[in-house]
């Protein structure tokens, strides 16, 4: 049974969002779209997008592994690694777990895609500034922009 499943963490820089040790199958996205990992994937490195992250965890019962409850946690982007086929780790900056994927889908991805939007502007307009001031810089060191002192200009007093 232990070959069967999969083990899970999404951590945060600051806390550990979600850890199962009994996921059946796991979906994510990442800029290509999106993807599932089952038990026996092969190694495997992406950069997620915003989006919600959502697994099954195994419900042992009498007959076997039977589906269980469905998970899910809203992750501001982030870096997903499968190893060994058995092991999935998510490292991202900001993560919400929950059980309801629509209030999820709605309130928290809404607010971590507005966020990166901000950022985005906030690196444009930063970008910006440090542009303007290396060609203030450079305007005062081409040769051909410089101006003489008055003193050494055509027909200006020499001491």
């Amino acid at each position: 049974m232990a070959g069967l499943l999969l083990d899970l963490v999404i951590t945060t820089p600051t806390a550990v969002v979600a850890r199962s040790a009994a996921v059946t199958h796991l979906r994510a996205e990442d800029d290509s779209g999106a993807f599932g990992i089952l038990p026996g994937h092969a190694d495997l490195l992406t950069a997620l997008s915003v989006s919600v992250v959502s697994w099954r965890e195994a419900d042992d019962n009498a007959d076997g592994i039977d589906e269980g409850r469905e998970r899910h946690c809203a992750v501001r982007g982030g870096v997903l690694t499968v190893s060994d086929g058995a092991r999935i780790a998510v490292a991202t900056r900001e993560a919400v777990a929950g059980d309801d994927l629509a209030a999820l889908e709605r309130d928290v991805l809404t607010r971590f895609r507005q966020e990166r939007a901000a950022e985005g502007e906030a690196r444009g307009g930063a970008r910006r500034l440090r542009l303007a001031a290396v060609r203030h810089i450079l305007s005062y060191l081409r040769p051909d922009r410089r101006t003489a002192p008055p003193s050494l200009r055509e027909g200006g007093d020499t001491p």
